[in-house]
């Protein structure tokens, strides 16, 4: 069934009139980071306030609880929130300002948002205090020009490369601790939690959304009456094959069978998509690898991905910027396909994350425009954004390296340039010549 969409009409005044709404929110977003940074900073000092209250007490730890306590429920109080509320607050307060001044200072000048700040502490977790001023450096420099959702992964590995325990000695911990479990709710329905290796739930919901896709392609809504459509959405689809999958080992009913024959839709397999340093694929490095869309994943899942995978691609990266400039595979039918999947890595859209293997290959000048099947005119869009280009006034022009620029309504431009892998090694050389 084909579907029918119009663009979205704009008019020089809907223009100015948006380009004036875009003005008024950045101004107003940079009132809101003067003050979340100041209340950042009061809370801290409430926290050093208690810190110093119990400074010299032979029961120095019950003494400064009691007064944080106490100095949380004021605060609580003048905010309308619990002193249990107040009291978490002002402990992240005191762990940014006092942990990571430098992104503090730069969240304050605007060159990072709150997001990237809490991105850049919750991956610290992992980092030694004395190395905590180098990752913080660094990973100030990769949220610069992304966004939170986008650089998180990539501080997630930063962060593990100075860890004390490597990530697969923390991974092969946590996993023993892998369980199943049903939270009765309301209205006769129940949550099914699993706790698995991020790799494996991530295949398990890729399986689940293309069988879910699948049946919802296959379905006539004109061979039957409109009371018997199959409305459900591909949430309501996912739930359930999930279910018919455990509980009968197969779907109860599938759609793409023919007579007594099975169908397709059991073939279907997940799809994932890691990138592994090439170190951690020999043995002589445990450091997590990344699974795009996730991120991290250990060492020991990388490599039995890679040593049972059907396909797998070599990637080589500039040693300055870590931008792809070649990449081999095997058994492939489409050597343009690999490219862009390693050069893009996810869709193009400013901010989108979604994995470019759940993407669409979009021409950048339209295929029905004269646009070639090039390289350079190729490049990674989720079907949510393939709609936006094509349908709304947003307007992309590619460049050298695979770098998009986009052009807003109001004529903004936002540059997105090709990720760089998270993982990247710089070339050895032994006295004049590279090793």
């Amino acid at each position: 069934m084909e579907e029918m969409f119009a663009s979205v009409p704009s008019s020089d005044g809907d223009i100015a009139v948006l380009a004036e709404i875009v003005a008024d929110v950045e101004a107003v977003q940079a009132q809101l980071t003067a003050a979340q940074v100041a209340e950042m900073r009061a809370l801290a000092r409430a926290g050093q306030l208690a810190e110093k209250q119990a400074a010299g007490s032979r029961d120095t730890v019950r003494v400064h609880d009691m007064a944080l306590r106490s100095i949380a429920a004021e605060l609580g109080g003048a905010t309308r929130v619990t002193d249990r509320t107040m009291q978490t607050r002002i402990g992240e307060a005191r762990l940014i300002v006092e942990g990571y001044p430098s992104a503090l200072a730069a969240w304050e000048a605007g060159r990072i948002t709150r997001g990237h700040v809490r991105a850049i502490v919750d991956a610290g977790t992992v980092v030694p205090v004395e190395r905590r001023g180098e990752y913080e450096a660094a990973a100030i420099e990769r949220c610069l020009h992304d966004t939170p959702n986008r650089v998180r992964p990539g501080l997630e590995i930063l962060a593990e490369r100075t860890a004390e325990r490597s990530f697969t000695d923390r991974h092969r911990e946590a996993a023993t601790g892998r369980k199943v479990r049903l939270i009765p709710g309301r209205d006769g329905m129940s949550t099914v939690i699993a706790d698995v290796p991020t790799v494996i739930g991530d295949g398990i919901l890729d399986r689940l959304t293309q069988q879910a896709q699948t049946i919802i392609d296959t379905r006539d809504d004109t061979s039957v009456d409109a009371v018997e459509r199959d409305r459900r959405g591909i949430d309501e689809v996912r739930a359930d094959v999930f279910a018919d999958l455990l509980l009968a080992g197969a779907l109860a009913l599938d759609p793409t069978a023919t007579g007594d024959a099975p169908g397709t839709l059991g073939t279907i397999r997940a799809h994932v998509q890691v990138i592994v340093p090439a170190l951690t694929l020999l043995g002589t490095d445990d450091g997590p690898a990344d699974l795009v869309g996730r991120s991290p994943i250990d060492a020991d899942t990388a490599r039995c991905l890679a040593a049972n995978a059907p396909t797998w691609a070599r990637i080589l990266t500039d040693p300055v910027d870590g931008t792809v400039l070649a990449v081999d595979r095997y058994r492939t039918p489409w050597p343009q396909r690999r490219f862009l999947q390693a050069r893009d890595q996810h869709c193009r859209w400013p901010g989108c994350r979604r994995a470019a293997i759940r993407c669409e290959i979009d021409h950048t000048i339209d295929a029905a425009k004269g646009g070639p099947t090039a390289l350079w005119n190729l490049a990674h869009l989720c079907q949510r954004h393939h709609s936006m280009k094509q349908f709304t006034p947003w307007k992309v022009r590619q460049v050298s390296g695979g770098v998009l620029e986009w052009t807003s309504p109001t004529g903004r431009i936002y540059r997105e340039d090709a990720p760089a892998p998270p993982v990247a090694f710089m070339p050895a050389y032994t006295g004049d010549a590279p090793f």
